[in-house]
């Protein structure tokens, strides 16, 4: 294996990272705004969203 990062074909560009806005999901946290990527819910529930920092708070909704 090469140390090298791989190069893109000529005329190719890298697709671009938008993830949070794809997925659009915030925390649920009172005052937070960080994309949130942890979800929870039970069968049959309405989901909810909390970001790393405060995915504790989902523990609730299990």
């Amino acid at each position: 294996m090469s140390d090298e990062p791989t190069k893109l074909a000529e005329g190719m560009t890298p697709a671009p990272r938008e993830r949070a806005r794809v997925l659009g999901h915030t925390c649920e946290h009172e005052g937070c705004d960080k994309h949130a990527g942890f979800g929870f819910n039970r069968p049959r529930q309405e989901s909810h969203w909390f970001c790393f920092e405060h995915k504790d708070d989902g523990e609730r909704y299990l």
